[in-house]
């Protein structure tokens, strides 16, 4: 087994992949992008990578290249949900964008509470040179199964 397949260490917190991290995107959102704002939250909060359980977003965006990639370079499964479900969750930070487009009024922050749990990191916005940002997160830990 090469180092690059051996199994990474668990999380400092010794809970395991606890971690749903919510991804709301623009259509053709790079997927560096992505992951940049991924690691920056989670490296902002104390929390490692390695505590990721999976991407989690909106059904709509369940094809949408950058975020089908950030989930297989975190090793991570990628779960969407219905809009619907996702507008029936109370979040701190609604938005009229995601309510106008998907009829939701939130993505990051809903899909990260979808499972239950505690949220950690309320959402952020990437926040590239030179243009508008078009990916935001969120971090939730997942509650018991």
């Amino acid at each position: 087994m090469s180092e690059a397949d051996a199994p990474a260490a668990p999380p400092a917190d010794g809970l395991g992949a606890s971690l749903s991290v919510g991804i709301g995107a623009s259509r053709g959102a790079p997927v560096e992008e992505i992951l940049g704002l991924v690691r920056d939250t989670l490296r902002a909060a104390g929390l490692s990578p390695v505590g990721i359980a999976e991407l989690v977003t909106v059904d709509a965006k369940a094809d949408e290249p950058g975020i089908v990639a950030a989930a297989e370079a975190l090793g991570v499964p990628l779960r969407t949900y219905p809009a619907g479900e996702l507008a029936r969750i109370e979040v701190p930070n609604p938005s009229g964008a995601p309510l106008a487009a998907l009829g939701a009024p939130s993505v990051a922050e809903a899909a990260a509470l979808a499972a239950g749990g505690e949220l950690l990191v309320p959402k952020r916005k990437s926040a590239p040179t030179g243009r508008a940002p078009m990916v935001t997160c969120a971090v939730a830990r997942r509650g018991p199964p």
